[in-house]
């Protein structure tokens, strides 16, 4: 839980970065109908929900540094009626406690008291290619603040894109919102335990994406934090296969990248395993390549170090290994020189992780990598992907797609890998696997021995 004084330094760090003479506006997100009269389960605007807490549709926050009230925020109007078909709603009162923000008024009062608050300002923040709807009723209350009779009123000559403040503000994770990082990590790697324990041969993808759900639900999570990815065989080499429509087969690998969204915060791991609980000697090959390279990157992972020099590491190691299969004939430098590798390694291995999965922040500064700091958090996910007709490939090795993810904090230290608890090793998979089988075969033994004495 993000405490209100946080809230407020978050609100004050933001101001204290605006141009003088400035006003800015956030919107909140709207709900989005998901057929006719029915709507997808609602979700904040991640800049909106850092800047205030708020988790309701339709709000608006205004700071403007120089106004005697600083920051106002809209809301909707308590509405008995509109409560009971639709849930409850915080109204002025408690939204003000829950935000610390004083100003507080229902959002029907946003058409009246917006340009009011405008008026004055020369500088205006907002995020203008975001909310379509809203941008447009600002326009007309910009015009007509413009058009006021003998100039009484002024209304705001520049524009400014709050984002590239704000995000990099996001960037930097405090203490609280470390935590519950930790947390949404904890409850995703729950899910992941699950999964080996319950993937067997006959098994649907879809079977596997519901117990990953169950278990992040069960744990306080509001869901998954984005689609489950769970990809059998040749459906792996689909980078966002969401499908998940497919029995997973004796013999072949499954990749499931997924993770819980707790409080707002993303977890965002993937694991690669035999669906029969043991590694064939090619899928060995490659998956401890593949886990080769993501220990080399994670070991660049300090501060003052980046991103760029992870990757470094884990080309070396995907190219030399790749070599040694055979996949890649010739030598390392020119292999190295030509970035062979990315023929079969076609993603990127990190991004930012936070509110969003694929978190916001800048990645350069000035055409220079951003360096690493202490409150960063950010994912480590090589992976090789040979599809099943890939006939660059020796044939031991198509048909296979294998990633392994990992959710990692920046420390004063160095890192602090927040999902370490969810096994990666051939040997912790396969022990894990094991156990899961023998459970199932004991159940069932006592089943039919329950069953006979009936």
């Amino acid at each position: 839980m993000i405490e209100v004084s946080e809230l407020q330094q978050r609100r004050a760090a933001f101001m204290a970065s605006m141009v003088p003479g400035s006003i800015a506006i956030f919107p909140a997100a709207k709900e989005v109908v998901r057929s006719r009269d029915t709507h997808f389960p609602f979700r904040q605007d991640s800049d909106f929900f850092y800047l205030t807490g708020i988790n309701e549709p339709d709000g608006l926050l205004v700071l403007a540094p120089e106004l005697e009230e600083p920051e106002i925020l809209f809301v909707l109007p308590k509405d008995a009626h509109e409560e009971v078909w639709h849930g409850r709603r915080l109204g002025c009162l408690q939204a003000g406690h829950d935000s610390g923000i004083q100003a507080c008024y229902e959002n029907t009062k946003v058409a009246e008291q917006l340009p009011q608050l405008m008026d004055g300002h020369s500088d205006l923040y907002i995020a203008f290619d975001q909310f379509p709807e809203f941008e447009a009723e600002l326009q007309l209350m910009l015009r007509t603040l413009r058009a006021a009779p003998k100039r009484t009123k002024t209304a705001p000559e520049r524009l400014h894109d709050p984002r590239a403040q704000l995000h990099q503000q996001r960037l930097i994770k405090g203490p609280a919102e470390q935590q519950l990082m930790r947390q949404a990590a904890e409850i995703s790697m729950a899910g992941h335990r699950r999964a080996l324990n319950f993937v067997r041969p006959g098994v649907f993808e879809y079977q596997v994406a519901a117990e990953l759900e169950h278990e992040f639900v069960t744990r306080g999570a509001a869901g998954s934090a984005y689609a489950s990815i769970c990809g059998g065989g040749n459906n792996a080499c689909i980078l966002h296969y969401t499908a998940n429509s497919d029995v997973l087969h004796d013999g072949d690998l499954i990749l499931i990248d997924a993770g819980a969204e707790y409080q707002g915060y993303a977890g965002d791991i993937t694991r690669t395993f035999p669906v029969n609980g043991k590694f064939t000697p090619a899928q060995r090959e490659v998956y401890e390549l593949v886990l080769a390279a993501q220990l080399a990157a994670m070991a660049e992972l300090r501060p003052g170090s980046s991103i760029p020099r992870a990757q470094d590491a884990c080309i070396d190691v995907l190219t030399e290994g790749l070599i040694k299969l055979g996949i890649l004939t010739g030598e390392f430098k020119q292999h190295r020189e030509a970035l062979s590798c990315r023929q079969f390694y076609i993603h990127g291995l990190s991004h930012w992780l936070g509110l969003d999965v694929h978190d916001v922040g800048a990645y350069q500064q000035d055409g220079v990598p951003m360096p690493l700091v202490p409150g960063m958090v950010l994912t480590v996910e090589p992976g090789l992907y040979f599809a099943s007709d890939d006939e660059r490939v020796p044939a031991r090795y198509r048909g296979m797609g294998v990633r392994i993810e990992d959710d990692v904090l920046i420390t004063a230290k160095g890192h602090e890998n927040l999902t370490a608890g969810v096994p990666k090793s051939v040997e912790g998979i396969e022990a894990l696997m094991a156990q899961a089988q023998r459970t199932r075969k004991s159940a069932k033994a006592q089943n039919r021995e329950s069953q006979h004495a009936q």
